[in-house]
């Protein structure tokens, strides 16, 4: 009797260690459930928007411990899509993305710190136009849960903000053009 009750308390112990430790996942951008979003003021009068078409990550979450919550993302820097042909080749060019000598931008987190009701900021190093400094992203679970398909997903919206100047952008509109907002829709497919 003292086996089996010793042997049902290991395995519900490691049950329940199993699954409070994070599940890893895969951006799902495949089924275009994931975006990333740019906006930017021209000269002060209006804004430009767009969005990158092709990038890929994974990300490790566990809702019970934010903090220890991991993202990774590269972003085809080609793939820049503002709905303006001639305008995508300029963006692509020295003067603001440089595709050519830097076809891809990068980010790694490095910590989480969990605001609470869902709310978190992600803390790490953006990488874009062969700079690497930080960048925090102020995010928020949208949800997670089985999809019809069998599979769990898990997903995030998030903003964050930069200045060009600070990755060595050299095209200047003026100060009403200055930075550059990123809107971020990200859902997870569990591995």
């Amino acid at each position: 009797m003292k086996k089996g009750l010793l042997a049902t308390t290991l395995a519900a112990s490691l049950m329940m260690a199993s699954s409070a430790q994070a599940a890893d996942y895969v951006i799902d951008t495949e089924g275009a459930h994931a975006s990333i979003e740019f906006r930017v003021s021209h000269l002060g009068y209006s804004f430009v928007a767009g969005r990158f078409n092709t990038f890929a990550g994974d990300f490790s979450f566990d809702e019970t411990k934010i903090a220890d919550s991991k993202v990774n993302v590269t972003i085809n820097t080609a793939s820049v899509d503002s709905n303006h042909a001639e305008r995508d080749k300029h963006l692509r060019s020295p003067d603001f993305l440089n595709t050519a000598k830097f076809p891809e931008a990068s980010f790694v987190s490095t910590s989480v710190d969990d605001k609470g009701d869902g709310k978190f900021v992600l803390n790490g190093n953006f990488t874009f136009n062969g700079v690497t400094r930080p960048l925090a992203i102020d995010a928020k679970i949208i949800g997670e849960g089985s999809d019809p398909w069998g599979g769990y997903r898990a997903g995030f919206t998030g903003s964050t903000e930069f200045a060009l100047k600070d990755y060595n952008v050299q095209m200047d509109l003026g100060p009403a053009s200055s930075h550059v907002s990123l809107n971020l829709v990200v859902e997870g497919i569990k591995k």
